[in-house]
């Protein structure tokens, strides 16, 4: 690449920016209607499409008991929320784009609250570990009920023991 090309694509001047990798978590209000959910859920992916961003993964909002009590005020009334629609979606986005959605979202009087944060495009999900039954059982703790005795100890051996190790 010629020396004028690196110093026209670092000012600025190409027409498009690097596109990122981007996850938006959002609380929807409770006061949303149960049917309506899956409407809002759509209307944020739209929104997100609008904005020239590609979709990489998503889940549908859930109602969840929120950990403490939150505030939002909407047309100057105060509101408290201990329960919520949790939901989130992966995108790639222009970064330049990535306030205009943030404008878009805090003007939403049905989101409570979000949060965008960059991450990578692989599936960073926690998976659900699978445990055996028989692993299982080997774990369960000895009841005191039991009539197995635990074998005698003697002191004599554990001395030698000790002794064999300790000398050098």
């Amino acid at each position: 690449m010629a020396e004028s090309e690196v110093k026209a694509n670092n000012n600025g001047n190409n027409s498009e920016s690097e596109a990122r990798i981007y996850e938006v978590g959002y609380l929807l209000s409770p006061a949303i209607d149960g049917a309506d959910v899956p409407v809002e859920y759509t209307n944020l992916k739209d929104l997100i499409s609008s904005l020239k961003g590609e979709l990489i993964a998503d889940d549908m909002p859930k109602s969840i008991e929120l950990a403490y009590t939150m505030e939002k005020v909407i047309a100057n009334v105060k509101h408290k929320f201990n329960t919520a629609y949790f939901g989130w979606i992966k995108f790639a986005m222009d970064a330049d784009k990535v306030t205009d959605l943030k404008k878009k979202l805090d003007l939403d009087t049905k989101i409570v609250r979000f949060l965008i944060m960059k991450t990578v495009r692989e599936n960073t999900v926690a998976a659900k570990r699978f445990v055996r039954g028989d692993a299982m059982r080997k774990r369960t703790p000895v009841m005191r009920g039991d009539t197995e005795e635990a074998p005698a100890i003697n002191k004599e051996e554990i001395d030698k023991e000790i002794d064999a190790m300790v000398a050098i």
